[in-house]
């Protein structure tokens, strides 16, 4: 990882690992006890990647992981990249959030989002939480909202993207209601399909391979975005907006089109909405931008943001530390000069209420290609 200079960068998939141990001292029994014993609530899938899920060289000169503290995250990865924000969005709770056993699965939740609120965000002043939630009993993920969602350092509410049912459906009202309540953002990351109570990872079921499981992740986002759209969700919750963390980009226009022809034929079997679904998602969904697509001709990449307004709705994400993940050099440089700093800073910025210094105002991605 090389050093560059300072450019205003706001990342907003950055995934932490803290000291598993740290999380006793928020138990109380019997779930202490149960955690100690090796209790962790559902596993993977156990697909295998060649390249680990981990990049093998995020370590510190004196061989310590850099996701797995605030301090080596701060100066190995945040000081390396200039970034001024980061949003942290913890691995381990997004299958935890999938347990049979609601209760002892919101003890865990709740222990690991007190870790990082007491020993994470106090230690670094740029760095934001999203807020972990169940995902099986949304009465218990609301009242993990009313907990900490006044805190200043969360930034949003984090739902898996495997689920047993799609998200517009009024089971998940509570999550939506309480997240309005204190003005937070919901979002979803992937990586959980198929594991403890969701649906198969695809429509077709459980594929073979790592390879069929990590490409096929984007048709989750599909279906939940769907459905929240459909469901009339923004109409219920009009201030509310739904981030789609890790699940690419250019998929979006080409469901947009689908999506709209078909509100035109039968909007009679959504009567709630008032305009057509690419409007909705216009004014309520973001997406970030890893895994950034590459085809083979740059220009294609380029013609497909073309396709949908993506000035206001995209922001940068590297998710670092994962193998896959994309450093903030290679995206800016991705993106034409017209929404280069939008997606880099300034859209994460104004979404989530980031305080902008003199330094945060210099032009993202000088000298990059355009």
């Amino acid at each position: 990882m090389a050093g560059r200079a300072h450019q205003p960068i706001v990342d907003t998939d950055i995934h932490p690992v803290m000291d598993s141990r740290r999380m006793l001292d928020f138990l109380a029994e019997p779930w202490r006890s149960r955690y100690q014993s090796g209790g962790r609530g559902p596993g993977t899938l156990g697909y295998w990647n060649p390249n680990g899920v981990m990049r093998s060289d995020a370590v510190t000169p004196d061989g310590k992981r850099i996701e797995g503290s605030v301090e080596t995250l701060g100066r190995y990865y945040l000081d390396v990249y200039g970034i001024d924000y980061a949003v942290l969005n913890p691995g381990n709770t997004q299958h935890i959030a999938l347990s049979p056993d609601p209760d002892f699965s919101q003890a865990l939740i709740s222990a690991s989002n007190d870790v990082f609120v007491n020993d994470w965000l106090p230690r670094d002043p740029r760095m934001r939480l999203s807020l972990s939630v169940n995902a099986v009993d949304p009465e218990l993920a609301a009242r993990e909202i009313h907990r900490l969602g006044d805190h200043p350092g969360i930034a949003q509410v984090l739902l898996p993207s495997g689920a047993r049912i799609p998200y517009g459906q009024r089971f998940w009202h509570p999550i939506y209601q309480a997240a309005a309540e204190h003005h937070l953002p919901v979002s979803m990351h992937p990586g959980s399909e198929g594991v403890g109570v969701s649906g198969a990872p695809t429509a077709a079921g459980y594929p073979t391979s790592y390879l069929e499981w990590h490409t096929g992740l984007v048709g989750s986002y599909m279906a939940h975005l769907i459905s929240l759209v459909s469901e009339g969700v923004f109409q219920k919750f009009p201030t509310l907006r739904f981030v789609l963390i890790e699940g690419g980009v250019m998929w979006l226009p080409p469901l947009l089109w689908r999506f709209d022809k078909n509100w035109k034929a039968l909007r009679v079997m959504a009567p709630w909405l008032d305009r057509p679904p690419s409007e909705i998602v216009r004014d309520h969904i973001l997406l970030t931008t890893q895994p950034i697509e590459e085809p083979d001709r740059a220009e294609h990449f380029r013609q497909m943001l073309d396709m949908h307004d993506f000035t206001h709705n995209l922001m940068f994400s590297s998710d670092f530390p994962h193998w896959d993940g994309d450093t903030p050099d290679f995206t800016a440089k991705a993106y034409p000069a017209g929404i280069r700093e939008r997606v880099m800073f300034q859209t994460a910025t104004e979404f989530y209420h980031l305080p902008v210094t003199a330094e945060t105002r210099e032009p993202v991605g000088a000298g990059a290609g355009a």
